[in-house]
C-alpha cells in the first residue's frame, strides 16, 4: 500500500491528523517589480516568495480569480509542506490552490463523483485506485498534451506505465518510495570486519557468518499494524518475486495472467522464507519466526540501535522509525543498503507513490496539472520537505533533498539499471492485495506452508477481475 511522504502507506499508515487548507494568493511576489527577469519583492513576504521566477509560469497566462481543489490522504503536519510547494504556481499565476486532507479519501473520494461533487485534483494512492477511477467511474481526464511532455521528459517507462490505463495516460506520478533496502549499523559492520553484500548469494553468506560468530538470528522482522497486519510481509515476498521470477513474471501476476500460486511465485516466496522461516537467522532479540507476526513493524528494527540485531529489511520510510538522535550516515549508528539481486548488474526494485488524477479540464486545471509534473514543482517540493521526501522525477537537483539519505534513495530510484516494480498488492484487487495477502503472510509466519497460503489467496481472487 502507497501514500506519499513519512509512511508512505495510504490506508495502511497511522495518519497524524486531518485538516483542510485554503493556501492564501502570493501575488504580489510577482507583479510590479522594476526588473524585467520575471521576479519580483512580494510586499511583506519572506525571502523564498520575493525570489520566486515568475517567467516559467508565463505558460500557464493570467489565472486570477480561479481555483483548484486538491483532495488527498496527506493530513496534518505532512501537508504543510505540500501546500508550500504549490505557492509560487500561486503567486505567479492569480490562481488559489485549495487543499483538502482526509483520513477518509478512499472511502470518500467515490461518494463525492457519484454525488456530482469531484474535486479538480485527487492525489491517488496506487495505480490500482486509478484504474478504478477510469474504469468504473470513468472520472479521470485524460493527461493534456503539455502533461504528457513533461511526463515523458522527467520519468521513466515504467513510472510512465503505472499511470497509464489501457493505453491512455491518466495520471503523472506525484512523489515516490523505495523498498528494498536492508537498514543495518555501519559501525557494528566496520568493528566486525562485515562487508556489505552486492548479490543474493554474499548476502545469505553474510547471514549465515552473522549466526556463525554470535551465535544468534542476524535478522529482526515485524509485520504486525493493527487491521493492516502482514503488509510489510507482502513487501518482502514481492521484492523476492522481482529478484527471482523477474519483471515480466512480477506483472502477470499483478494482473493475474498466472495464477497467485503459480510454481515461479512460490520458489520466489520460499526465498524469503529462507530467512524468515528460519530460527537461526530471526527474530533477533525478539523472539522466534511465530514472533514476527506479532511483532509492530515500526519498532521491528530497532534492536539495530540496540546492539541485539544486525539486519532489517524495510522501506527507506522506515528512517523516521529511528530513536531521536540516531546518526543515520555511512559511516553511522544506521544506514541502508541496497536488497541485491542475484547478480550485480540486476538491479530490480520495489516501488511506491500515488498519481496525480485530474477530474476536470478546465484551464486552470491542467495549468496546476502540469506543474505538478514538472521538474519546476519537484525542485519546489523538494526545498520545503523535511527528511524523507523524494521523487522519481530524473531531473530533479538532488542537492535540494533534505538530507544524505534521501539522495542516496533518489540515486537508487533514477538508476539508469533500475527496473522499478510497483507494490504488488496495491495494485491487486483489495480482496487480495489488502485482505487474504496480509492475513496470509500472518498464516505462513505462524505454520502454514508456502503452497497452501498461496492458494488459499488464489481462490479468494474475485472471478470479475
Amino acid at each position: 500500500m502507497t501514500r506519499t511522504s513519512g509512511d508512505f502507506r495510504g490506508r495502511r499508515a497511522l495518519a497524524l491528523g486531518a485538516g483542510t487548507a485554503t493556501v492564501a494568493l502570493l501575488l504580489a511576489a510577482c507583479g510590479g517589480g522594476d526588473g524585467d527577469d520575471g521576479a519580483s519583492p512580494t510586499a511583506g513576504g519572506t525571502a523564498a516568495e520575493s525570489s520566486i521566477d515568475c517567467s516559467v509560469f508565463d505558460q500557464f497566462g493570467d489565472l486570477q480569480g480561479k481555483t483548484v481543489t486538491v483532495y488527498t490522504s496527506i493530513v496534518d503536519p505532512e501537508s504543510q509542506s505540500h501546500i508550500d510547494s504549490y505557492k509560487p504556481f500561486e503567486a505567479c499565476t492569480g490562481v488559489t490552490i485549495s487543499y483538502e486532507g482526509s483520513r477518509e479519501f478512499e472511502a470518500q473520494l467515490p461518494v463525492r463523483i457519484q454525488a456530482g461533487n469531484p474535486p479538480d485534483i485527487a492525489i491517488v494512492n496506487q495505480p490500482g485506485s486509478l484504474r478504478t477511477l477510469v474504469n468504473r467511474f470513468d472520472a479521470v481526464k485524460p493527461v493534456p498534451d503539455a502533461v504528457k511532455q513533461e511526463v515523458e521528459e522527467n520519468f521513466s517507462q515504467s513510472w510512465i506505465d503505472y499511470g497509464t490505463v489501457d493505453g491512455t495516460l491518466y495520471a503523472a506520478p506525484y512523489d515516490a518510495n523505495v523498498k528494498s533496502f536492508v537498514w543495518y549499523s555501519p559501525k557494528a559492520f566496520k568493528d566486525a570486519g562485515y562487508e556489505v553484500p552486492k548479490t543474493w548469494d554474499e548476502l545469505m553468506t553474510l547471514t549465515a557468518k552473522i549466526q556463525s560468530d554470535t551465535g544468534n538470528p542476524p535478522w529482526c522482522a515485524g509485520v504486525e499494524s493493527g487491521d493492516a497486519t502482514g503488509w510489510p510481509g507482502t513487501d518482502w515476498v514481492e521484492d523476492m518475486v522481482l529478484r527471482f521470477a523477474g519483471i515480466d513474471v512480477y506483472n502477470k501476476w499483478v494482473d493475474h495472467e498466472i495464477p497467485f500460486n503459480d510454481p515461479q511465485i512460490i520458489d520466489a516466496w520460499d526465498k524469503a522464507g529462507d530467512i524468515l522461516k528460519s530460527d537461526k537467522y530471526v527474530n533477533a532479540g525478539l523472539g522466534d519466526v511465530s514472533s514476527i507476526a506479532t511483532t509492530a513493524w515500526s519498532s521491528a528494527g530497532l534492536g539495530i540501535t540496540q546492539g541485539t540485531c544486525w539486519l532489517h529489511r524495510a522501506a527507506n520510510f522506515y528512517a523516521a522509525q529511528w530513536p531521536e538522535g540516531t546518526d543515520i550516515s555511512e559511516d553511522g549508528d544506521v544506514w541502508a543498503f541496497y536488497l541485491p539481486a542475484q547478480i550485480e548488474d540486476e538491479h530490480p526494485v520495489l516501488v511506491g507513490g500515488p498519481f496525480i488524477a485530474a477530474l476536470a479540464d478546465r484551464p486552470e486545471v491542467q495549468a496546476f496539472q502540469t506543474y505538478l509534473a514538472s521538474t519546476d514543482w519537484s525542485n519546489e517540493k523538494a526545498k520545503v520537505s523535511a527528511s524523507g521526501w523524494v521523487s522519481a522525477n530524473k531531473h530533479l537537483d538532488p542537492s535540494l533533498l533534505n538530507n544524505d539519505f534521501d539522495r542516496y534513495v533518489y540515486g537508487v530510484l533514477t538508476d539508469p539499471k533500475t527496473v522499478a516494480g510497483y507494490d504488488a498488492s496495491d495494485q491487486m484487487p483489495s480482496e487480495v492485495g489488502a485482505g487474504t495477502f496480509w492475513t496470509g503472510i500472518v498464516n505462513w509466519l505462524t505454520g502454514q506452508s508456502t503452497q497452501q497460503v498461496a492458494d488459499t489467496i488464489e481462490a479468494s481472487w474475485p472471478a470479475s477481475s
